[in-house]
């Protein structure tokens, strides 16, 4: 299966957003996402570093207590076991919260934002590695060049090296600033952006939707043109009700089921979702069915 495509809305409708930008699912589906904002990020990142600090605060307060209750004795243990800790939190961090199902930091998801895959699908461990990876170049090396140029500013030409290494690290920590999709270098090699995540509501069931008293009829092989994969893309398609979406989608199905007339069907966003409402009540009680008997269609392609 072809890998889903990105690109800016052309529609008018979207032009006034800048931020928002449309992912095209191998089915044809577009998908509406909206590029958080730098505030967005910047404040989910401070938040993050200040969760970091005040863990990296208690530690200290931890294993000083044991130091103490240690009599003054294994000095140089403790001192390891603080370094090896505070490495995992500065590198590890951001790694294990944006693995997680919600793909979000503690911080992003005060925010309401997360990582999310430029070119669809599920985001993978090496990506987020990747882009987390370049984190020690993006800030924490411009830190470190930034405390030794307020120490070395004055001595020679180890400072005014520093200072150029500062401006050269710099240059990552604003890369954001220079691209519309506001990514870092991390998300251009990884292949990731960071989008809105608003908390989603629970809509009613599609199956109460109200019956179409017969007016659309299905063939069993109509019907079997997809699987459950496709029955969650019509889902979102329904809920989210995009006329220009729910247009095009309305096209292709009745392409691929060879629906007789369709042009005396699709003439009204009204109609054509009552069409895809009495096809999702078909295919969702037909996969239901086969799953009673331990049958489950993956998508279009699997011929069960």
């Amino acid at each position: 299966m072809s890998q889903a495509q990105t690109k800016p809305r052309k529609n008018s409708t979207y032009n006034a957003d800048k931020n928002v930008r449309t992912l095209v699912t191998p089915e044809g589906i577009d998908l509406r996402l909206r590029i958080a904002d730098g505030g967005a990020r910047v404040g989910a990142f401070t938040l993050d570093l200040t969760i970091m600090i005040i863990t990296l605060i208690a530690i200290s307060y931890a294993l000083s207590y044991t130091a103490f209750s240690m009599n003054g004795g294994g000095e140089e243990v403790i001192v390891a076991v603080w370094v090896l800790l505070a490495f995992f939190l500065r590198n590890f961090y951001f790694m294990f919260f944006e693995m997680g199902p919600k793909a979000a930091t503690p911080g992003k998801m005060a925010l309401k934002i997360r990582v999310a895959n430029r070119h669809g699908g599920h985001l993978k461990a090496n990506a987020v590695f990747a882009r987390n990876a370049m984190r020690e170049l993006e800030f924490f090396l411009p830190l470190s060049f930034f405390l030794s140029a307020l120490f070395m500013m004055n001595q020679g030409v180890d400072g005014w090296l520093t200072l150029l290494g500062l401006i050269w690290s710099f240059i990552f920590l604003l890369f954001p600033l220079f691209n519309k999709d506001r990514l870092r270098a991390g998300d251009l090699i990884a292949g990731t952006w960071v989008v809105k995540s608003p908390k989603p509501f629970l809509s009613k069931d599609l199956a109460e939707a109200p019956k179409t008293e017969g007016r659309y009829r299905f063939s069993q092989m109509q019907i079997d043109a997809y699987g459950v994969k496709e029955l969650h893309v019509l889902e979102n398609v329904l809920r989210k009700n995009d006329p220009k979406t729910v247009e095009e989608v309305t096209g292709r199905i009745m392409g691929k089921i060879e629906w007789p007339d369709p042009e005396k069907t699709e003439n009204t966003n009204a109609a054509r979702r009552e069409f895809l409402n009495a096809y999702y009540a078909a295919l969702r009680g037909k996969l239901e069915t086969k799953l009673l008997f331990g049958v489950r269609r993956e998508d279009k392609f699997d011929r069960r």
